[in-house]
């Protein structure tokens, strides 16, 4: 019977895995759950999951050059999540095994929480809950609503376009930048970066983490923001230059950010900004809901399936390097 390792540590299992999906596992493999109660390097992985061809990842567990240089039962690395990018697919193709990702999964989820955001941000929410927790009369400020708010989209994939439905039944005026898609939805306008930036009175980051987008956030694309703009990043860290952002905010040029990512472990934000009163912070669990986490979950499993059936998974990044698949095949 085919062997599958599955990385998650038991806060993971309960929170990104779930019960669902390791029963599914269990019914077409033997199942082998990562039994150190820790995060594995590429050494201990190697170790731990010996005589096993598929491994199933959560997003904290690197598959580096190392561990598919020792891995030698390993067949699939399958990423519970969409973000590979600490996986070298170029070790694992030249050592033949499949490396697949998880479908997103987690539309909604991010984009709701993005709206609870402009809201809070704009309606000083967390501000007054702080200051009444703190036993002060809150202060009262003005606020602006999102009906006739300008929302801007930087990347404009599931999550850009659920966003953008949410916000124009809300009565918010949609402009996005997006160079690798023609956006056709009606309402949406598409634009320049540089007019995202210039006209939105939210800014929200959803592009994908590249070499290309690192930094893409930097002085400049900051200084080119309204004054009374606020700016939310949902995607990754990588597309922050936080340094700039820190400026930007101490020197007023925009009114506040939120931010469910950055530059900590985990892709967590970081500490420094996001003890900040102009910040809304949460620890990366935009996409922290039940359906969300279980569809990725459920992707895993069907690729499992798949594999085990001797078909090439849907999320295959590397379909024609993997030689090792025959080990699998009836």
């Amino acid at each position: 019977m085919v062997k599958v390792f599955l990385t998650h540590i038991p806060e993971m299992l309960e929170n990104y895995y779930g019960p669902r999906a390791v029963s599914g596992l269990r019914e077409v493999a033997e199942l082998v759950v990562n039994p150190t109660g820790s995060v594995l390097d590429a050494h201990a992985l190697a170790v731990e999951a010996k005589g096993c061809e598929i491994i199933i990842s959560d997003r904290q567990t690197p598959g580096p050059a190392e561990f598919f240089e020792k891995a030698s039962d390993a067949v699939a690395f399958l990423r519970c999540a969409v973000d590979i990018r600490n996986i070298d697919v170029e070790a694992a193709s030249r050592n033949g095994v499949l490396v697949t990702q998880a479908t997103p999964g987690f539309d909604a989820s991010v984009a709701e929480i993005a709206v609870g955001m402009m809201v809070d941000l704009a309606r000083h929410v967390t501000a007054s809950v702080t200051e009444y927790r703190g036993g002060a009369e809150a202060s009262v400020q003005m606020g602006r609503q999102l009906k006739g708010s300008t929302l801007g989209i930087i990347g404009y994939g599931v999550i850009g376009e659920y966003l953008a439905r949410l916000a124009l039944a809300l009565g918010m005026r949609v402009i996005a930048f997006d160079p690798y898609k023609k956006i056709a939805d009606r309402g949406v306008s598409q634009v320049s970066f540089d007019e995202v930036l210039a006209g939105a009175d939210f800014v929200t980051c959803l592009a994908v983490a590249t070499a290309e987008t690192e930094n893409l956030m930097d002085e400049n694309a900051f200084a080119q923001m309204k004054p009374d703009a606020f700016f939310l990043n949902l995607s990754r860290g990588n597309l922050v230059d936080e340094a700039a952002l820190e400026r930007a905010l101490d020197g007023k040029r925009i009114a506040g950010a939120a931010m469910d990512v950055g530059r900590a472990p985990d892709q967590k934000p970081s500490l420094r900004l996001a003890r900040r009163a102009d910040v809304i912070a949460t620890p990366h669990i935009a996409g922290l809901t039940p359906s969300a986490i279980e569809h990725q979950a459920l992707d895993t499993v069907e690729q499992a399936r798949a594999l085990i059936a001797g078909k090439m998974p849907k999320g295959a990044v590397n379909s024609d390097k993997a030689t090792r698949l025959a080990r699998l095949r009836p």
